[in-house]
């Protein structure tokens, strides 16, 4: 009887957790006709197709008895963006380009050949700029990741910070917060164990 009662319909489809993502393209997604009743609606279905959303990360959707269709958005949050013919392009930490629009003003521009989840230099860029500390990150003008072996950062004040590989990376976030409080002008952190400042 609950599988088929108008009482337990959806008569609210809520969405939380938007904010660039304009809720009506969320309810556009969603595609749920009101009055089904909520047992019949595809939980699982209904997310998947908020998902297909560009800027949008993951998003779950639960019934609340009951009237309501909870649908809760987790946005993609840029970490780099990216010059391109038709604009920039701005890229969650996962490496997806998830947007074409003027990028928030301390973003930093990523230099990569062909940046996307799959490229293993933009993935490792990406993971040396989540582990930087905010303070450093809010530094930080351009990455550069011709390749896995050879990341540089480029700060804002045209200091350079050779990083090398993404391994140690976490290492080397430390020993570069504490490098930077030195005068100089290129500082090489290739080397987490010889740190150096020119």
């Amino acid at each position: 009887v609950l599988y088929f009662t108008p009482l337990m319909s959806a008569r609210t489809v809520a969405v939380n957790g938007v904010a660039a993502v304009p809720q009506e393209q969320v309810l556009a997604a969603a595609a749920v006709a009101p009055g089904t009743p909520l047992l019949q609606i595809n939980t699982d279905a209904v997310a998947e197709r908020v998902a297909t959303i560009r800027r949008v990360a993951t998003a779950r959707v639960q019934r609340e008895y009951p009237s309501t269709l909870q649908i809760t958005v987790v946005e993609r949050v840029p970490v780099v963006v990216k010059d391109y013919p038709d604009g920039p392009h701005l890229f969650d930490r996962d490496g997806v380009d998830f947007a074409t629009e003027p990028p928030p003003p301390t973003l930093p521009y990523l230099d990569a050949d062909n940046p996307g989840p799959t490229d293993p230099a933009t993935k490792a860029a990406l993971e040396v700029m989540l582990a930087l500390p905010p303070d450093v990150v809010a530094q930080v003008g351009r990455i550069a990741a011709p390749s896995v072996a050879s990341i540089a950062l480029t700060l804002t004040d045209g200091r350079v910070v050779v990083w090398g590989t993404n391994d140690r990376t976490d290492e080397k976030a430390l020993k570069l917060a504490a490098l930077l409080t030195q005068p100089g002008r290129t500082y090489d952190v290739s080397s987490p164990d010889l740190p150096t400042v020119k």
